[in-house]
């Protein structure tokens, strides 16, 4: 089950950021000696794989998908919906002035789409190499180097949180970063977070035809992980059921405001990754949770 926001090309920027990344391998890059299998893979070992992940291929993910994301637009997923049309965070106008968290930003573009609303935002990513392309592009609010599950801020210190694909897919302990986001918002502040959509576990990760027939039970949550000749994890995708996020989310001290699956528009013709206007016209592709802590 491969991930929706995944791929790029090489482009050149510059450093620093704000907080430095913990140090890990950068040699274990998948080649095709690299192998997908399902099995256990916990908190560390999914976390040190995924940013490993994101630091090699930052450069031509942000090339092969820079242009649908744009610089500054807040798109929640490969269908495309728009928070200037959703307004899941709220109504634009009442965004200024709010300070808002974004988890897993890679490039920024959400953060920069807030930022020209009159928010203040700050940037987080446990990718050092996707916060270049952030600094690259460029932004007055600060960007921060850092896991999910262990957010370098005080309590209480935002009025929003929001992840489009970033994190939750790819932690072994969903409730550990739900508890981080709900500690460091304000009472009655709100966390919007978007996954694929858990139903699509069941089916081939293909955009095609071929993608549509169901090839595996959707009850296992074994995850998924590629990796080295030597067993190393260098990618790792986690599967939770609705009913799983549901329970994750209750369990963390949030209340379930909505839950968006937004269909596939006439107008995206484009093919990311298993996201095709074929697949998308007939199962959804992506959830979206909008939670409120009280």
């Amino acid at each position: 089950m491969a991930d929706p926001w995944r791929v790029g090309r090489k482009s050149t920027t510059r450093e620093p950021i704000i907080q430095e990344p913990e140090a890990h391998e950068t040699d274990n890059a998948v080649d095709s000696t690299s192998e997908a299998t399902r099995r256990d893979a916990g908190v560390a070992e999914s976390a040190r794989a995924n940013r490993g992940w994101w630091d090699r291929n930052a450069d031509e993910y942000q090339v092969e998908h820079g242009t649908f994301l744009g610089d500054d637009r807040f798109v929640w997923c490969p269908e495309g919906l728009d928070e200037v049309e959703a307004e899941l965070l709220g109504p634009s106008e009442e965004l200024k002035d709010k300070a808002i968290l974004e988890i897993g930003a890679g490039a920024a573009q959400c953060a920069r789409w807030l930022a020209a609303q009159g928010a203040r935002p700050v940037a987080l990513d446990l990718s050092h190499r996707q916060l270049q392309h952030a600094l690259r592009i460029g932004g007055s609010f600060p960007l921060v180097c850092a896991d999910a599950g262990a957010l370098p801020f005080a309590d209480g210190s935002f009025d929003l949180a929001c992840s489009a694909y970033g994190a939750l897919p790819f932690v072994a302990d969903p409730r550990l970063v739900l508890r981080e986001v709900r500690r460091v918002l304000r009472p009655g502040g709100r966390f919007v977070f978007s996954v694929t959509h858990p139903i699509r576990w069941a089916f081939p990760d293909e955009p095609g035809p071929e993608g549509l027939s169901v090839s595996a039970t959707y009850f296992d949550r074994t995850p998924y992980v590629e990796q080295d000749e030597e067993g190393h994890a260098v990618y790792v995708e986690h599967h939770r059921t609705l009913g799983d996020r549901v329970r994750d989310i209750a369990a963390s001290g949030f209340r379930l405001v909505d839950l968006v699956e937004p269909e596939w528009p006439a107008w995206n013709t484009s093919e990311w990754g298993g996201w095709s206007p074929l697949r998308g016209s007939l199962i959804p592709g992506t959830a979206i949770f909008v939670c409120e802590r009280d």
